[in-house]
Parts: structure tokens; sequence; C-alpha cells
């Protein structure tokens, strides 16, 4: 008799893709799957904390994991390797999203400040959840304070 080791979604993407440095995406599980020539692929699997009270997946959880793919996109087209921030997001939920969900965002037009995303969420049997769109303005390394209020560029903090 062969006995089979169950393991859960969270044990499994373990050590798939890479984490994130951002602590906010640490919390929550995320994984990047590629970031490569103006696109981007991250994953979740989904944990109680991650659902609402239908125990689904939040729309927030939802919403960040949009934002975090199109901003990865934006990301690794740039030949500068500058941060990005978002200016606007839009987003359609199609239908509830549970499992494994895997975000791929493409960069659908760069300008020299600016990036142009979209993005589709998938659940676990391949089926699209939910769509955005999304603009990302560039930013330089900006200065960060150390502890004694010395500016210092904090390689660490600009990692998404």
């Amino acid at each position: 008799m062969t006995n089979k080791v169950q393991l859960n979604a969270a044990t499994q993407l373990a050590n798939l893709g890479e984490e994130l440095n951002v602590p906010f995406l640490k919390l929550l599980g995320v994984r990047c799957i590629s970031a490569e020539m103006g696109k981007g692929e991250i994953l979740l699997a989904l944990k109680p904390e991650h659902t609402n009270t239908w125990d689904v997946a939040h729309g927030g959880v939802l919403l960040t994991l949009m934002d975090v793919a199109m901003a990865v996109a934006a990301r690794s087209g740039d030949p500068g390797d500058r941060s990005v921030v978002t200016i606007e997001m839009k987003n359609n939920f199609m239908q509830a999203a549970n499992g494994i969900l895997r975000v791929k965002a493409d960069t659908v037009r760069r300008t020299a400040t600016m990036a142009f995303c979209e993005a589709k969420l998938y659940n676990d049997q391949g089926e699209v959840c939910c769509m955005a769109t999304g603009t990302f303005q560039f930013l330089k390394r900006l200065a960060t304070k150390n502890a004694d209020g010395e500016r210092v560029v904090n390689e660490d903090r600009r990692q998404l």
C-alpha cells in the first residue's frame, strides 16, 4: 500500500517562484513566478484569512494581486530599473475566486514616465475571475532616512 503525502497549497508554493521584498506581500504569501520583457506573473494560495464571509477571496486581496502583477510587468519592461507607483486602476470582478490564484499582467504601452498595463486573474481551474487595467508612474530611487536622520538610498525598500 502506498501512502501519499498530501501537501496544502501554501506548502506546494513555498519553493515556487520567489518572494517579493515587500512586507505586506510577504504577509499575504504572494509569489513572483516571472518578471520579464514587460510581463509579470504572480501566484497566491488562498488561506482562510484571505477570504470574506462567503469563504471566497476577499475583493481587497484580488485588487492587491492585480496591482502587484501590473507593477511587476511595468517594472520588468523599464530599462532604467525604476520603481513604480499606481496612478489609476480599474477592476472588473467576474466571479468568485478560490484555490491557487494566478495573475498574468502585460504592459500595453510604456512612455518615458508611465506604463499602461492590463491583467487577468485566474482560479486553479483556469477560469478568469477578474480583469484590470492600470496606469503606473515611474520613479527614480528615492532617498530615505536612517535611524540617525541621515539621507540614504535603501535598495531593499524599492523592490517590487
